[in-house]
Parts: structure tokens; C-alpha cells; sequence
């Protein structure tokens, strides 16, 4: 398991727009991938999940990822949301 904390950049947040971008990044992976923010962690695959997150530009996110492919799709699905804190 790979995980990442980013600090998210976009400008509007994580609004239905950026929302489909990150989810059709997401779905090119076999990982399981899952964005958390505080206590809530929702399948970065899922429009529905992402948006719920209801992220805002300078909050802290965790992009976690599993499976064959982890590292490459935790470092796409943070690079679309923002700034990585290693």
C-alpha cells in the first residue's frame, strides 16, 4: 500500500468539474485507489465519493492506493490534486 499526503491547490477545490478529471485518471488503474480526509474515505473511482469529499484548495488530503500498480496511480491521482507534502 502506497500512500500520499497532498495538500490540494485547485483553485475551486475539488468541485464536479476537477471531480470527473480525477476519477477518469483513476479508473486507468487496477489499484484501488481512495482519497481520505479526515476521517472519511471515499474510492477516488466513484464521481460520487470525490465530490462528497467536498475538498477545498489548501486542505491536507491522503491519496491511498493498492494493488499491481500503486505507486503510478497514488503519484497521478496527487499530482492532480495538488502539491505533494512527502
Amino acid at each position: 500500500m502506497v500512500e500520499k499526503k497532498v495538500i490540494v491547490t485547485l483553485e475551486n477545490g475539488l468541485e464536479s468539474r476537477q471531480a470527473a478529471r480525477l476519477v477518469q485518471e483513476a479508473v486507468c488503474y487496477t489499484s484501488r485507489i481512495y482519497i481520505v480526509m479526515e476521517d472519511i474515505q471515499v474510492n477516488a473511482k466513484s464521481i460520487m465519493g470525490v465530490v462528497s469529499l467536498g475538498a477545498l484548495k489548501d486542505e491536507t488530503v491522503i491519496v491511498r492506493a493498492e494493488g499491481s500498480d500503486e505507486e503510478e496511480a497514488a503519484s497521478a491521482v496527487a499530482a492532480m490534486l495538488g502539491q505533494d507534502t512527502l
